[in-house]
Formats: C-alpha cells, structure tokens, sequence
C-alpha cells in the first residue's frame, strides 16, 4: 500500500492521481528482476508493509538532507529504507519548467525514482545512474497517462 501526503501549498498536486499511479507503478516495480549496477541487498521494498510519500516544499526538503544526509540545500527526492520517499514540489516545478513537462509529472517520476531505491536501484555510478534513469523514463512513460481521470 501506498499512502500520499501533500505537506506544501506552492505546487498544485492532484494527491488521487499521483494515488492511482503509484499503485500501478508498484506492481510493475516489483515485478522487476533487479539491476546489473544496483545493489541487490538494498532492495526492501517486499518486505515493507507500505510506503509513505511526502511531499514538500524545497524549505523542508533541505532540512531533512541536512539531517538525514548531511547536505546543505534542497534537492528532488530523498529515500528511506524503511519505507518513507520524501518529495520537494519545489524543485519538481523548477524542474518541470526546465524538461517542458507539467509539475505533476515530475513529481510522478520522484516517485518512481524512490520505489527503484526501495527495490535496490542505485545511482552512485554513471551505469547506475544511466541503468535507473532509463527504468523510470520508461516506467513513467508507461503508466502516467493512463493514470490520469
């Protein structure tokens, strides 16, 4: 199960179709065999009970990288181990406006970058980075629009 919270009040986010999306995605990630450049043994996404998906503003996003990370400043997505894929609304409308896509989109793809870390995707490495990128490019292509009412 995947619960959605939309913590942030910039960046409008349509909360049931991100829901609708997320559930499809979910079966397709994991039905995915695993990675040539991931590790492996950082996939817990099957043994999780749900995943939790926040999204917020660049502001909140930048404190939880500090903390968590170690990384002064805001970013796009940040992973949990146990469960818990955080989202900056922020950035993904930076971003949206950088790709020629809409915020929502992007906000889509974060989501699908997280559950690919969840089920032991990597992008420390340029193969990773490049094996990962393609998956969700791919799995986004597949299932967004088709998620929607």
């Amino acid at each position: 199960m995947i619960e959605i919270f939309d913590r942030q009040e910039r960046v409008g986010v349509d909360v049931e179709r991100l829901g609708r999306f997320a559930e499809r995605v979910y079966g397709k990630v994991m039905g995915l065999a695993g990675t040539e450049e991931g590790d492996v043994s950082a996939d817990v996404l099957g043994a999780l009970s749900g995943v939790e998906v926040t999204i917020v503003s660049d502001e909140v996003i930048a404190e939880v990288h500090e903390r968590f990370m170690d990384i002064a400043g805001p970013t796009d997505v940040i992973t949990f181990a146990h469960g818990e894929i955080v989202i900056s609304a922020d950035t993904a409308a930076v971003q949206a406006r950088e790709q020629g896509t809409g915020s929502e989109e992007e906000v889509a793809l974060y989501l699908v970058h997280g559950l690919l870390h969840l089920r032991g995707y990597d992008d420390r490495s340029e193969a990773a980075a490049a094996e990962m990128r393609a998956c969700q490019e791919a799995i986004l292509g597949e299932f967004w629009e088709v998620s929607g009412a």
